[in-house]
């Protein structure tokens, strides 16, 4: 039975998916429930616009009840110009990357699954600042059932893999099916940040879908005497087109990177603009010459 959604409904949609504050988002998922037409149509809709309002009160209501903390904070606020959440499977190295660029406390350890909640931190790039999020590890051996719902407030996502890890063609994949199946995609179109608020695009029939433009870091890349050989390797055999970039968190190699990367191609004001200044641009084979200035399927070593 065709939804029939009302021009009063799809404006409180349009609403939703531009609104950042989380308080902001329960009112526009209020506005949407409202207005949506109440029929068999819609019931899908309604019961999943009903869950997200009652997990998005329970959580705007964590620290206040009985006046005792209610535990760490599952949707971080935005701050800065722009939110990235730290995506990856156990071990690739998120929280010693988060660390570095951040300067935060998030805990590493060489054993999987240490970061169990959110941990954002402020990573600086020249008059602004970009908000990164460490996120836990994403595997079927450890479900995350709030990970969705964190990612609604991210503009865009690291997918960090350990290069040097045999298992990480296995993994990237295992990662971008479990996020799928949370009806979140990781994309390898960065569009001006007018047009990208890492919403469903207008029209999409799921309110709830979310296309994160990604970066693809790989890590640990102090093992390879040729990182960005290798790196080009795993792009053509995963087939992958994402913007990569080779880093080392250990070593701090690559790392100077990011934030230029961010800034000018995908989240910055000068979206759209040539690479930065130092970055090296390198391609995948199976991207056309003619667009590595124009495309951004890149990728960058």
């Amino acid at each position: 039975m065709p939804a029939n959604l009302t021009p009063e409904y799809k404006a409180a949609e349009a609403a939703f998916r531009q609104a950042r504050d989380s308080g902001e988002r329960l009112e526009r998922l209020r506005e949407m429930l409202r207005t949506i037409p109440k029929h068999k149509g819609t019931d899908h809709l309604q019961g999943d616009i009903k869950r997200r309002i009652k997990e998005l009160s329970e959580e705007l209501e964590r620290p206040h009840r009985g006046g005792a903390r209610g535990g760490p904070a599952l949707v971080i606020r935005p701050e800065g110009a722009a939110q990235i959440a730290l995506i990856g499977p156990p071990n690739a190295g998120k929280s010693s990357l988060h660390a570095r660029l951040t300067g935060s406390a998030a805990h590493a350890a060489p054993y999987p699954f240490t970061t169990q909640y959110p941990e954002p931190g402020m990573m600086p790039h020249e008059n602004i600042s970009l908000q990164l999020v460490d996120l836990p590890a994403v595997s079927p051996e450890h479900p995350v059932a709030w990970l969705a719902s964190t990612l609604q407030t991210a503009d865009a996502a690291l997918l960090v893999v350990d290069l040097c890890d045999p298992a990480g063609l296995e993994q990237v994949e295992t990662v971008r099916t479990i996020l799928r199946e949370r009806r979140v995609t990781l994309t390898d179109r960065w569009e001006p940040a007018v047009e990208s608020s890492g919403g469903a695009a207008e029209g999409d029939e799921d309110p709830f879908a979310l296309r994160l433009p990604t970066l693809l870091v790989a890590n640990k890349v102090e093992c390879f005497a040729d990182a960005d050989a290798e790196l080009r390797a795993f792009l053509e055999v995963t087939g992958l087109r994402y913007p990569a970039l080779t880093v080392s968190a250990a070593t701090g190699q690559g790392l100077g990177k990011i934030g230029p990367w961010l800034f000018v191609t995908g989240t910055g004001p000068r979206v759209g603009c040539p690479p930065p200044e130092g970055v090296d641009v390198a391609f995948s084979s199976h991207v056309d010459p003619r667009e590595r200035h124009s495309s951004p399927e890149m990728g960058i070593r």
